[in-house]
């Protein structure tokens, strides 16, 4: 796309330059969506019978996107009028404008039409190359109102709606396109305001949209604005500030809307457009920890959802059991069905602990229990499920679920967690970084039994179980003669021995020794792993890298503020200041918005960073990189230092 995406409390829009809708499917396709459906697959506008002139492409100020069209004309003979289109989504709506001015002394008609479409297809359906769902008796159909169209789709129990109406009315409707007749004055004008409302199954009715674009964006701008007023400004470096400013702003626009324990509305963020506008764990829980410092209502929305969702009940089908935390939530029509398990899957062996983690952290951060004790059930519940993992003198595992994810921790795309050869773990699959979670988790929620809870006889259970894992861990996940860590161990005991940058997580977590750690963390600054833009999530040189996979070679901006965090904790601010600069060139290059992901070619053979072709951006994690980037440069040295030594030894402190 050519500008930014449209993006409002879980609505988005993709449009073309023109500002229309075409209806493509795959790795780019167009729409407004909600709720993990597309609620409009056309949107095609003509001008006197033609495809318009696009003088100036749609581009996005203020979460307003304005273009410039005219009526196709020749040299010789310039086009009678201009148009001005202006688009901008509400919760649930995309409100458009079309303003029509006369181009000449005398008077002209302008004969607009707009074809309009809605599939209502699924999300999956559109990313799926190779794969089609069967829709049983789905069936959609459509209606001419006075003022526009309704489109309506039902199949069985499902039921989903969008209507489009206009102001002036269409003077006909034929199939699916609407015409206007406007007569413009001598240099006169005209307007046509268009909305679209989509109606998903299962959501309340919305408020009535705003009526009409600049208003909707500006809604969206004063949200957005109450939003990042405590925006931090590193005044020593301003292009860190700008960064950090275009974070808040995207996280602003990707809260999603969720309900708490108490049945409250919470606005968590989602994790990205085009693919995850909806609450992933994993990806709530690292962004919010990201912006703590400075917005710690994002953590406190966080937990509530994600204490709402826990799953209280074993369900193989949804990888779900007692106190694990949800990894991601859909609402769409193919998850209504079952017919991807999506719905509410518990497929993530990390968003559990990091509940644990960023539970103590919001309490640390803010000074106040309160949440801490609202939700000690739901702690003790998740504190449980890590406990019952490790009872028997294991380590956090996940086994691959043939219907949903094979892998489970964040690198969790087919062959991510494999050998320097690129061979898959095979089995039950101990990731390193879920180790050091689980570790950090254990002993934050120990200091929440006795500090908060008043139960320390929890806490030394709690704390026990936490040194037991570290000594395994040093045991298991060292290769002999080497001190970097395996990126994971299989049910055999067989390390899957890539050099992986899930390593740097050990170092947030505190999990190595300081010998070990520091080691670790100059390791990941060497040229095989460090490209000069940041961290690759494998180093080059492997025959499992590959500069354009997803979590075999790309780069991750999240993976690097995790990474900086840990350098950080570690001592490490020469590399954490490298880190930093990277990225922050990074974001200058795209207009301050980190990507989610960026191919893993070198700075020294490409003076730009190359994109991931299929990035989400915006993208909450990413947004909140920025953020972290800037508690890792202020962290004072050895403020959070790691166990001094190999042995199990005194619990470190929480970051």
């Amino acid at each position: 796309m050519s500008h930014d995406p449209l993006v409002r409390l879980g609505t988005f829009a993709l449009l073309d330059p023109a500002g229309d809708i075409t209806g493509v499917r795959g790795t780019s396709p167009d729409g407004l969506f909600l709720r993990d459906a597309r609620h409009l697959s056309r949107w095609q506008l003509t001008l006197d019978g033609e495809a318009p002139a696009v003088l100036v492409p749609m581009s996005t100020d203020d979460a307003l996107a304005t273009a410039i069209l005219t009526p196709p004309a020749g040299r010789g003979e310039p086009p009678p009028y201009t148009v001005v289109r202006e688009q901008a989504v509400a919760a649930g709506a995309l409100v458009e404008r079309l303003r029509f001015t006369n181009n000449r002394a005398e008077p002209c008609t302008a004969r607009p039409a707009l074809t309009v479409d809605a599939d209502f297809a699924d999300q999956f359906e559109l990313r799926s190359d190779d794969r089609t769902y069967d829709k049983g008796d789905g069936r959609r159909t459509r209606r001419t109102r006075p003022d526009g169209l309704e489109f309506d789709y039902r199949r069985g129990t499902w039921h989903s709606r969008t209507t489009v109406t206009a102001h002036p009315a269409p003077a006909t409707a034929d199939n699916r396109t609407l015409h206007w007749q406007l007569d413009l004055p001598p240099h006169g004008d005209a307007e046509l305001t268009l909305r679209v409302t989509a109606l998903p199954h299962g959501a309340a009715p919305p408020a009535p949209a705003p009526a009409c674009p600049a208003a909707a964006a500006a809604e969206t701008t004063a949200a957005a604005a109450a939003f990042t007023g405590t925006a931090p400004h590193p005044a020593d470096w301003p292009e860190l500030a700008r960064a950090c400013a275009r974070g808040l702003a995207d996280l602003a626009v990707l809260r999603t809307t969720a309900t708490g324990p108490d049945g409250e509305e919470v606005q968590p963020p989602a994790a990205g457009v085009p693919w995850f506008l909806t609450l992933f764990g994993r990806d709530a829980l690292l962004t919010s920890f990201f912006a703590l410092p400075y917005h710690p209502d994002t953590a406190a929305a966080t937990l509530a959802a994600l204490a709402a969702t826990q799953a209280t009940e074993t369900d193989p089908a949804r990888v779900a059991e007692p106190g694990k935390i949800v990894h991601e939530i859909r609402h769409g029509e193919l998850a209504h069905f079952g017919q991807v398990p999506y719905g509410r899957y518990y497929g993530s062996v990390d968003s559990t602990p990091l509940f644990l983690v960023l539970l103590d952290a919001h309490a640390r951060q803010t000074g106040d229990p309160a949440l801490a004790r609202r939700l000690e059930r739901h702690a003790r519940a998740a504190a449980g499920w890590i406990l019952r993992h490790l009872d028997d003198g294991g380590h956090l595992v996940y086994r691959a679920d043939s219907e949903g994810l094979a892998n489970q921790n964040w690198k969790d795309s087919p062959g991510a967690i494999c050998d320097t050869g690129g061979r898959q773990a095979r089995g039950a699959i101990a990731v390193a970084e879920a180790q050091g979670y689980a570790y950090d988790a254990l002993l934050r929620t120990a200091r929440l039994a006795r500090a908060v809870w008043s139960d320390p006889a929890y806490a030394d259970r709690l704390d026990a179980a936490a040194h037991a894992l570290r000594a395994r861990f040093h045991q298991d996940f060292f290769p002999p003669g080497q001190d970097f860590p395996a990126l994971a161990v299989d049910g055999t005991g067989r390390p899957a021995d890539a050099l992986a940058s899930d390593a740097g997580h050990l170092l947030w977590s505190g999990l190595l020794d300081r010998e070990r750690g520091r080691a670790v963390g100059r390791r990941l600054l060497e040229p095989d792993f460090f490209s000069g833009w940041g961290v690759r999530t494998l180093a080059a040189g492997q025959a499992a890298y590959h500069p354009l996979s997803y979590h075999r070679g790309g780069i991750w901006p999240h993976d690097n503020a995790v990474i900086a965090l840990g350098l950080a904790r570690y001592g490490l601010h020469e590399e954490v200041r490298t880190l930093a600069r990277a990225l922050v060139d990074t974001a200058a290059h795209h207009d301050w918005r980190l990507p989610e992901v960026l191919a893993g070619y070198g700075r020294d053979a490409h003076p730009s960073p190359v994109p991931y072709p299929h990035a989400c951006s915006p993208q909450a994690w990413a947004a909140a990189t920025p953020l972290a980037l800037l508690t890792a440069l202020r962290t004072p040295p050895d403020e959070h230092p790691p166990p001094p030594n190999r042995n199990p030894g005194p619990p470190a402190p929480g970051l």
